[in-house]
């Protein structure tokens, strides 16, 4: 069963930050669909299961976007 997570991401300031996250994220395994918002500092991930969560998180930061919480 999907499950959708939203994530505060404290480095995102412009839409090249959310591109980026989308551009980077949207392949990964477990990643059924991305946006993220500029005006909010926020990511929402739909996943297949929560277990894909942790290879967003380690993502996020590896591209210079870690998630707050």
């Amino acid at each position: 069963m999907s499950m959708t997570i939203k994530l505060s991401i404290p480095n995102i300031s412009c839409h090249h930050c959310t591109n980026s996250i989308v551009r980077e994220t949207k392949d990964l395994a477990g990643v059924e669909d991305v946006q993220a918002d500029v005006e909010s500092k926020t990511a929402t991930f739909v996943l297949s299961s929560e277990s894909d969560l942790a290879l967003v998180r380690e993502t996020l930061a590896e591209i210079g976007y870690p998630a707050a919480n």
